[in-house]
């Protein structure tokens, strides 16, 4: 099936150049197995867009003058899909870092046209899980293969004791000895890829007061911000399967030869 190529050419060729020779790459064509061959592969299952909401609150550990911004990424911490039903278990986080200014009396009180401040951030995890059904697959699933265990025995035939006819036997299996034929499938399990999120957020403090000082209009700080989130993203379930290929040449004229 494999042929040495006599007229294949190297993957670089050197050619003398003033100081040194100068070697240039070329495109490497590999063997290719003819025929119909099985190979094992990452399958699609599906691909799904969800969607969660999150309501909850965020304590902050001092005084919050004003928040300046919040970078956000969504963490997935399980994604299970559970065969054989179409039940799809996920559950993760949004990490979120804020940045806030925070009053700062060390540096100067505030007066009724300034406040000054300190530049903190705080990074809080929040949760979040659902679960989804899977009711129009890209590919069918391998369902699980069950395990079974099956028991046997053995005939005995023993004599009675007393009381009994002299002819007669006890006919039975026996209980001393213990027989087991048991299988067991090492089945491939499901897994998925996060292929994309958006999170569209809504922050507001709900214990906002005066500055205990002197302060600008409207200046205050708070401690406490009540948030809520919808979490969009995109997650692709796979399963490694057995599927038939084909190849039908590995010619090497086949290539381009000006790529």
């Amino acid at each position: 099936m494999f042929e040495l190529d006599k007229n294949k050419k190297a993957d670089y060729e050197c050619a003398p150049s003033k100081d040194h020779f100068e070697c240039k790459p070329h495109h490497h064509h590999p063997h290719v197995s003819l025929g119909k061959m099985v190979t094992k592969v990452p399958v699609v299952l599906a691909e799904l867009c969800l969607q969660a909401n999150v309501d909850t609150k965020i304590h902050f550990p001092e005084p919050v003058l004003e928040i300046k911004d919040i970078k956000k990424r969504l963490k997935l911490t399980q994604c299970r899909l559970l065969l054989p039903t179409s039940k799809l278990f996920i559950k993760g986080f949004v990490r979120k870092n804020i940045q806030y200014a925070s009053p700062s009396m060390e540096i100067q009180e505030s007066t009724s046209s300034t406040v000054a401040s300190d530049l903190h951030s705080y990074t809080v995890d929040i949760p979040f899980q659902l679960v989804t059904d899977i009711k129009d697959y890209l590919s069918k699933p391998v369902q699980p293969n069950m395990n079974n265990r099956k028991e046997f025995d053995f005939f005995v035939s023993k004599p009675l004791s007393t009381g009994y006819p002299e002819k007669d036997e006890l006919l039975t299996s026996d209980l001393s000895q213990f027989h087991q034929e048991s299988t067991q499938f090492y089945n491939e399990l499901p897994f998925c890829e996060l292929v994309s999120s958006q999170i569209i957020e809504w922050d507001e403090a709900i214990d906002r007061q005066p500055l205990p000082t002197s302060s600008p209009i409207d200046e205050g700080y708070f401690n406490t911000i009540e948030e809520k989130m919808v979490i969009d993203f995109t997650v692709r379930v796979l399963q490694n399967q057995q599927i038939r290929v084909s190849s039908a040449t590995n010619d090497h004229s086949y290539y381009d030869e000006s790529e």
